[in-house]
């Protein structure tokens, strides 16, 4: 099986890969570390905790989607500096003692990762290889599954010989990489995205020429 990507699309799938496969590692002992070592955390608080991250994340997911519809360079930058602030939670959780820290760095989250999709699914939409698709969504959908998969079972091990703090600048550190990926495409998403008006609006019009002859 012989699957290639175009540059804008390995990148995003890289970072994609990078990004929740550090945060797989946390999936595993989140629950434990709010029970543990939080002020006021139980099994409820850790329930409220993921509950605030999904909620705030779908309420603002569409708005944001609005305004990356807008161009290249808003998706762009939205995509960007979202992984990048969701990147540095996990460090706040290290710096956390009391259960409200939690809430307030989960709604951080929330937002941060709905700009960051929002973003994301425009750029990996528009720069998909026609007729590839299924594929390429395809290719994504593995990256954001096995890895974090694999990484859940080791954030379960590594807990056993590291302590939370170790595990949370970990993952940190993947999600910082993960965002860092994406300047290596800047130039190739904001260079097409200048071009678009001038390129592309007389391709589509030849080809709307020839249908109509045809």
């Amino acid at each position: 099986m012989n699957i290639k990507l175009n540059k804008i699309v390995k990148y995003l799938v890289f970072s994609d890969l990078i990004f929740y496969s550090g945060w797989g590692l946390i999936s595993p002992i989140f629950a434990i570390f709010i029970v543990n070592n939080i002020s006021g955390g139980s099994a409820f608080v850790a329930g409220m905790a993921a509950a605030i991250n999904l909620i705030v994340r779908s309420i603002l997911r569409i708005p944001f989607g609005i305004c990356s519809d807008k161009s290249e360079k808003t998706a762009y930058n939205f995509m960007f500096w979202g992984l990048l602030f969701a990147a540095l939670i996990p460090i706040g959780y290290v710096f956390s003692s009391n259960f409200f820290h939690i809430y307030i760095l989960q709604a951080i989250l929330g937002a941060s990762l709905a700009m960051s999709t929002a973003g994301w699914t425009r750029l990996f939409s528009r720069h998909m290889d026609s007729g590839k698709e299924s594929t390429e969504w395809g290719v994504d959908a593995v990256a954001v599954g096995l890895g974090p998969g694999i990484a859940a079972a080791l954030g379960g091990f590594a807990i056993t010989y590291f302590s939370f703090a170790k595990v949370f600048f970990i993952v940190a550190i993947c999600g910082v990489i993960g965002a860092l990926l994406l300047l290596i495409i800047k130039k190739d998403v904001l260079g097409n995205h200048k071009h678009n008006s001038q390129v592309l609006a007389p391709l589509e019009i030849r080809r709307l020429k020839k249908a109509r002859i045809a």
